[in-house]
């Protein structure tokens, strides 16, 4: 098992890729806090991994909210004893919000998909580096890379952000032993669930493998970087998109 007895923090972990992401954690031997804001939706997941033979145990979190983030790590460490990966997953796109282009579109996917990564990431670099260091993952995007047409430039600019703070990150942390990466998915769902047809075609014709991508694909390569066979990596992305950026 690639996680035996490591302790994980999945944010984000109730659906999508936060939940393949949590489901996977456990099958390889992680005991894994579900978090989520949608509280009913971590409890079911963890129940199903623990239904499975594996462990876990459910969090609800505004993972906005600094107050919220200490208590989810302190749930951790006293669940647990320890923390040993963190995988900022919780995000929210344009359509998330009334109005993208408006001043409080902005801060909300600003703070959801931003500053969630920083309160995320240096709380647990703090608590990880007192047992000798762990891994975090930050899920950022394609968008992170480039413009589009059809993303919303609040969303860009976060994604941006988690690339370039991620990489700092894996400066500041790494003589505590803390490694700090990112994972850039393309398309797929649940982001593409509300796009209609012809916006989906449009999607699968720019990216070379001509398909749209699954939560499981993103999920190993996150394990990847969770893991210990990854301990010589830190301050850089993978990217998994079907080839989009290759373009």
């Amino acid at each position: 098992m690639r996680l035996k007895d490591k302790v994980a923090i999945v944010t984000g972990g109730a659906h999508g890729m936060g939940e393949a992401e949590s489901r996977l954690f456990a099958a390889e031997g992680a005991k894994v806090i579900v978090a989520d804001i949608l509280g009913e939706g971590a409890e079911r997941v963890a129940a199903d991994i623990r239904a499975n033979g594996g462990e876990a145990t459910a969090a609800q979190i505004d993972v906005t909210s600094e107050a919220e983030w200490t208590a989810l790590i302190a749930k951790a460490t006293a669940t647990y004893g320890r923390l040993d990966i963190l995988v900022n997953n919780a995000g929210i796109s344009g359509s998330s919000v009334g109005d993208p282009d408006g001043i409080e579109g902005w801060h909300r996917i600003i703070a959801v998909n931003q500053t969630s990564v920083f309160l995320g990431t240096k709380l647990a670099a703090e608590q990880m580096a007192k047992t000798g260091g762990g891994s975090i993952v930050n899920i950022s995007s394609i968008m992170g890379f480039v413009g589009s047409a059809s993303g919303h430039p609040a969303y860009h600019a976060s994604k941006g952000a988690v690339r370039i703070y991620s990489k700092a990150a894996a400066v500041r942390y790494g003589p505590s032993g803390v490694r700090v990466n990112t994972v850039h998915p393309g398309y797929m769902p649940p982001m593409l669930n509300a796009t209609n047809a012809g916006e989906r075609a449009d999607k699968i014709a720019l990216t070379p493998l001509r398909r749209i991508g699954e939560p499981i694909e993103v999920a190993y390569g996150v394990l990847f970087l969770a893991s210990d066979e990854a301990s010589f990596i830190t301050g850089t992305e993978l990217v998994i998109d079907g080839g989009f950026i290759a373009q």
